[in-house]
């Protein structure tokens, strides 16, 4: 299991509200409130379907204790752990109808989070042999930035900038627009301050090579085929980062790593990994007349 660090509080407790504000409406849960008694309790416990790292307990834990602080949460398998299909994660007891009302907000988290976190943990495993970090970008759900780059890390995976405020990045655009590589340079160089790192995207070899000139802090190395990203690396010698893009997937990293970039950006973990299969099952030995108070 790797080593990072939770998200804070202040950062988990506004989206799981906003999240069930979503889901709560005006009238909050009708069907609960209908269908189950006030006085019932109940004990359900989150089972993976499906092979895969866990992410995202501390939301999942947050919106139980939104809905109703009586629930209470025992942890089997805590973030970044390895389960199979079948395994219990976590069991949740206390009253009922708030067990049901946090259901859907908890697993849209856990499954979301756990998903790219399983994402990540493939590609790193493909690439362990070399010293590529497998990092991810801006590519992130609105509003839910800070939870899915942490599901990366969860995975194993690093972080790219979280925003534009974080450093300068060069793009093709950029470049475009400003008539040319080293103007575009130049301009971000006399306008950045000394904590500030400069990194741009280069196409070609050409670019890299008016970028290393330049003295930039790294190089976004972008669709560039095995052998140019091979070349790129003996060419930047250890004066900037490297960093390599472009139809990453387990299958392609290991020949990517193995060029000797510092770093393989991964856009789709955080716009499009699959979800982990995780429910909120009640346990076979469950009697609801043992649960009425």
């Amino acid at each position: 299991m790797m080593s990072f660090s939770p998200l804070p509080s202040t950062v988990i407790e506004p989206i799981v509200r906003s999240a069930l504000l979503e889901d709560l409406g005006r009238g909050g849960d009708l069907t609960s409130d209908a269908v189950i008694p006030y006085d019932c309790s109940a004990t359900l416990v989150l089972k993976a379907r499906q092979a895969g790292v866990v992410a995202g307990l501390d939301l999942v834990a947050f919106a139980f204790l939104l809905v109703d602080p009586a629930i209470d949460m025992q942890i089997r398998r805590p973030d970044g752990s390895d389960v199979v299909a079948g395994e219990t994660i976590a069991k949740v007891c206390g009253p009922a109808r708030g067990l049901l009302t946090a259901e859907r907000t908890a697993l849209n988290f856990l499954c979301r989070l756990s998903g790219i976190a399983t994402a990540t943990a493939a590609i790193v495993d493909a690439v362990r042999d070399h010293k590529a970090r497998i990092v991810c970008t801006r590519k992130t759900t609105p509003g839910l930035r800070a939870l899915e780059k942490y599901a990366v890390r969860v995975g194993g995976g690093a972080n790219h900038r979280f925003g534009l405020d974080d450093a300068v990045l060069i793009k093709d655009n950029h470049i475009a627009i400003a008539g040319d590589i080293r103007t575009a340079i130049e301009r971000a160089r006399a306008a950045a301050g000394h904590m500030v790192k400069i990194e741009v995207e280069v196409d070609t070899l050409d670019q890299l090579e008016i970028a290393l000139a330049l003295g930039v802090d790294a190089v976004l190395l972008d669709n560039m085929s095995v052998e140019d990203l091979a070349r790129a690396v003996a060419m930047a010698g250890g004066r900037a980062i490297t960093e390599a893009s472009g139809r990453v997937t387990p299958k392609t990293a290991p020949a990517i790593a193995a060029t000797g970039v510092d770093l393989i950006s991964v856009g789709w973990l955080t716009h499009s990994a699959p979800i982990l299969d995780i429910g909120l099952d009640m346990p076979a030995d469950w009697n609801t007349r043992t649960h009425l108070n």
